[in-house]
C-alpha cells in the first residue's frame, strides 16, 4: 500500500509557478501582488452529508474546487492558491487519479495553483481552502445594500436541486432534462469573471449555495435592509418549467442548494451597465427585485400581491444528507 507521501507526490504534486514555495514543505509561502488584499474561503465535503459516496470522482474533484472558487466569485477577488485536506477510507490510486484530474482541470481553467494540504485515513472527507486577490478596499461583501438598490441574479436557478431530487427518487425526469440537471449538480461553473466584473458595480454580492432566498437573506441581515422580490422574473432552468410536481419545482427555485450563482444588488443607474457585462460574458443576468428598508423579505406574484414561501435553504446541521 502507497504511503501519505507517495500518495501526493503522485496525485498533487504539480509544480507552482507563482508560489514562493509549493507542495512539499512544511508550509507554503505566497506573496500578494501589489495593491491587493488576500481573500481566504474554505469548505468542507462529507460523503454522504454533501455527495453520494459512489460519485465519480472526476465529478467530485470539480465540485469540490468549484464550490470554493464560488466563494471568492462572490468577493470579486480572482483565485491564485489552492490547499487540499482529504481522508481516505483506503488508498484507492485509481479513485485518486481521477479525482485529481477533475480538480486540476477546473485549477488550471482558472490559473490556480495546488500548493499543500494533508492526507489521512478516514471516512471519506475534502476539505478545500481556497487564496484569490481583490484590489485593496474593493472586496465585494454581504453588508453594501442600500434602500433602493436592484436585485439581480445570474444564470438559472433550480436546476441542481432538481437533479438531486431526482436521483433521490422524490421525482423521475426525462433523459435530457435530467442529464442537464445532473450537470448542474456535480459541475457547477464558478462565476469568477463575473465576481471580478461587478467590482465597482455591485453594492453587495453572495454566491448562491443553500438556496435564493437563504443566501439572499445573508445580504439583508447584513446590510440591515428588506428585499421585494418579483417571482414571475426568477430565472428557473427549463426542467423545473416542464416539471410535474409544481410545489417541488418551486421549492428548487427558491431554496435549492447547489446553483452557485451569484445575486448582488447595484444601484439603478448602474443597470445598463449591468446588461452590458452580461452581453459581454454571454451570462444571463436578470433584475429580480428591489432592496428596501426595514427587514424581511416579500415575494410578490405577477399581480403584485404577496406570496407564501419557506425560507429555509440547507442546514449542515438538519437531518439528511444534500446530495
Amino acid at each position: 500500500m502507497p504511503s501519505e507521501f507517495e500518495l501526493i507526490a503522485r496525485h498533487f504534486s504539480r509544480p507552482a509557478a507563482t508560489a514562493r514555495l509549493g507542495v512539499g514543505d512544511d508550509a507554503a509561502l505566497v506573496a500578494p501582488t501589489g495593491g491587493m488584499e488576500l481573500a481566504v474561503s474554505t469548505d468542507m465535503l462529507l460523503a454522504g452529508r454533501h455527495f453520494l459516496p459512489d460519485t465519480d470522482p472526476r465529478l467530485l474533484g470539480h465540485k469540490a474546487l468549484a464550490v470554493n472558487l464560488s466563494d471568492l466569485a462572490a468577493m470579486g477577488a480572482r483565485p491564485r492558491w489552492a490547499l487540499l485536506a482529504i481522508a481516505l477510507p483506503r488508498a484507492d490510486e485509481a479513485w485518486l487519479a481521477a479525482f485529481s484530474a477533475g480538480l486540476y482541470a477546473l485549477a488550471e481553467a482558472h490559473g490556480v495553483e495546488l500548493i499543500g494540504g494533508d492526507t489521512s485515513r478516514g471516512p471519506l472527507t475534502l476539505c478545500l481552502t481556497v487564496i484569490g486577490e481583490v484590489p485593496a478596499g474593493r472586496a465585494l461583501t454581504r453588508a453594501g445594500a442600500r434602500p433602493g438598490d436592484e436585485v439581480w441574479v445570474s444564470g438559472e436557478l433550480g436546476a441542481a436541486a432538481l437533479g438531486l431530487a431526482h436521483l433521490q427518487g422524490r421525482c423521475r425526469l426525462q433523459p435530457e432534462a435530467a442529464a442537464a440537471c445532473l450537470a448542474r449538480l456535480h459541475t457547477p461553473a464558478p462565476r469568477v469573471a463575473l465576481g471580478a466584473a461587478l467590482v465597482g458595480l455591485a453594492s453587495a454580492a453572495i454566491d448562491i449555495s443553500d438556496g435564493l432566498l437563504a443566501d439572499l437573506g445573508h445580504i439583508l441581515e447584513r446590510s440591515g435592509v428588506g428585499a421585494e422580490l418579483e417571482y414571475t422574473r426568477l430565472p428557473a432552468a427549463a426542467a423545473l418549467r416542464g416539471c410535474a410536481d409544481v410545489q417541488l419545482a418551486q421549492r428548487c427555485l427558491l431554496a435549492g442548494g447547489d446553483d452557485y450563482e451569484l445575486v448582488f444588488t447595484a444601484a439603478p443607474a448602474l443597470g445598463a451597465a449591468i446588461e452590458s457585462l452580461a452581453a459581454r460574458l454571454g451570462l444571463p443576468l436578470t433584475r429580480i427585485g428591489r432592496i428596501t428598508a426595514g427587514a424581511g423579505l416579500a415575494l410578490r406574484d405577477d399581480h403584485g400581491r404577496t406570496m407564501a414561501y419557506e425560507v429555509r435553504g440547507y442546514d449542515h446541521f438538519a437531518d439528511g444528507a444534500e446530495a
